[in-house]
């Protein structure tokens, strides 16, 4: 039955109901030629019964005597009788067994024996119409006074028996076909008009291309069916799936501009900086313009901050690039991200520990743009983690692999709100962390895996990413 699995439910429902249809229009065939069968048997029987009785009658007497011409007269007058036209040929024996008179003498002479005519006969309680032959042979005792003087022997034709129940087994195969055929069809559609919110349920479910839609309310059987009932919590379940989507959407949009707002404030302080040692570097310039040296050491003061300005803009720039996957992921990526919480660092007064091995990111080809907001993400979070004077160190290498990304913060523990945020896939609860569902979302997307542990005041974040995401796309 392997290959009736794979059939669709609006076609296979249709067929097992024609198949029902079929095996019911069987059996009762069956059933009704079983019941002509016996009618025509009890038939038979009764006029063999009636054939015999009244040659017993009739005979008695004359077989006692042996009067031959008599016997014969008898016989062939009962032949010619209605009910003497099925009897083909009948014969009459005294008690020896030896013929008297049969309506036939040429094929049954008188004094042969009556056992020549009794290979294929049978007794009258088990005389049946089988339709292995249009003849029936009979034989049967000649009773008179309660004594048995002779025997009977008779063929009977059935031909016409056996045609009538050609006939019907013909006309139920005709009629059970057309009706079959007929209520099949009726049936199918019917059917499939009933699994029709089914249908369309399915291709709502399976031709949403990732974004489930709701089924449109004209699609939606009327009452309070369990088809109807099934397509309303279909709908809520879109319009629930829908709302989660919505919301995370916009909580991740909000973490997003959080994470924003706090790097940019940072950045803003780190480019105020530089900004008041240029102009003081200008003022020296325009207050010493006849002292060389002071001159070249203001221009070379204002050569590195106008360099450390455009080191900060273009890590800015690459950090929210419109296509930030469009680039590999190179060494510079980390310099840029250790240069974007640089601010943050010496705003808290943090130990930074940085360990990249270039040759191991070197051998990446993942984009850029993700591992970029994951680790600068996670940076963020374990410097608000660490707290004023605490240590924060980041190590990049590659593993079996994979590319493994270590951010360990000293301070508390993360809070199990943003645990859930960075582990699970459940709904978002208030609270957590910022970017920390953004960055479970990076790391799925590209086949990677994040775990977390806490031991003797230090958390560590890990995150394993395969080296190549085309290859890990491939392995799935």
């Amino acid at each position: 039955m392997k290959w009736f699995a794979p059939i669709p439910l609006s076609i296979k429902l249709p067929l097992l109901a024609a198949t029902m249809m079929v095996l019911v229009g069987t059996v009762a065939s069956h059933q009704v030629l079983q019941s002509l069968a016996q009618v025509q048997d009890a038939r038979i029987r009764e006029l063999a019964r009636m054939h015999v009785e009244g040659l017993s009658v009739a005979l008695g007497p004359l077989v006692l005597r042996r009067d031959i011409w008599e016997v014969y007269d008898t016989l062939d007058r009962a032949s010619q009788g209605v009910g003497g036209r099925r009897m083909v040929l009948t014969a009459v024996a005294d008690e020896r067994g030896k013929i008297l008179a049969a309506t036939d003498p040429r094929r049954v002479p008188m004094d042969s024996d009556i056992a020549a005519l009794a290979d294929d006969a049978v007794a009258l309680d088990n005389l049946t119409v089988d339709g292995a032959s249009p003849v029936l042979s009979l034989l049967a005792p000649l009773t008179y006074q309660g004594r048995i003087v002779g025997q009977i022997a008779t063929e009977l034709d059935v031909a016409d028996l056996l045609s009538e129940r050609r006939k019907a087994l013909l006309f139920l195969i005709l009629g059970n076909a057309i009706a079959t055929g007929l209520l099949s069809v009726a049936g199918f559609f019917a059917i499939r008009k009933m699994l029709q919110p089914i249908t369309t349920l399915a291709r709502q479910m399976t031709e949403t291309k990732g974004e489930p839609h709701p089924i449109p309310i004209s699609d939606i059987p009327r009452g309070d069916g369990e088809l109807a009932r099934l397509a309303r919590t279909y709908n809520s379940m879109v319009g629930a799936v829908l709302a989660k989507a919505e919301a995370e959407r916009r909580l991740a949009e909000r973490e997003r501009f959080v994470a924003l707002g706090r790097l940019s404030s940072s950045l803003a302080h780190e480019i105020n900086n530089p900004l008041g040692g240029l102009l003081n570097a200008t003022d020296t310039i325009r207050s010493y313009p006849d002292r060389p040296e002071v001159v070249r050491k203001s221009a070379d003061l204002i050569d590195r901050g106008l360099r450390h300005l455009r080191d900060v803009t273009r890590a800015t720039l690459d950090q929210n690039r419109i296509d930030p996957e469009a680039r590999a992921l190179t060494p510079d990526d980390f310099e840029d991200i250790k240069l974007l919480i640089q601010p943050e660092i010496s705003r808290l007064a943090l130990d930074l520990e940085w360990s990249v091995e270039p040759t191991s990111v070197t051998e990446c080809s993942l984009s850029a743009g993700p591992v970029r907001q994951i680790a600068l993400n996670l940076l963020l979070n374990a410097c608000s983690a660490a707290g004023q004077n605490g240590c924060v160190r980041l190590m990049a290498l590659t593993r079996n692999g994979n590319l493994t990304l270590q951010i360990m913060n000293t301070g508390a523990a993360m809070p199990q709100a943003a645990l859930d945020r960075l582990l699970e896939d459940g709904p978002l609860l208030p609270g957590g962390g910022v970017g920390l569902r953004l960055v479970r979302d990076l790391i799925t997307k590209l086949g990677g895996a994040i775990s977390h542990s806490h031991e003797n005041g230090v958390t560590c974040v890990a995150v394993s990413l395969p080296i190549s995401w085309e290859s890990a796309d491939a392995e799935e």
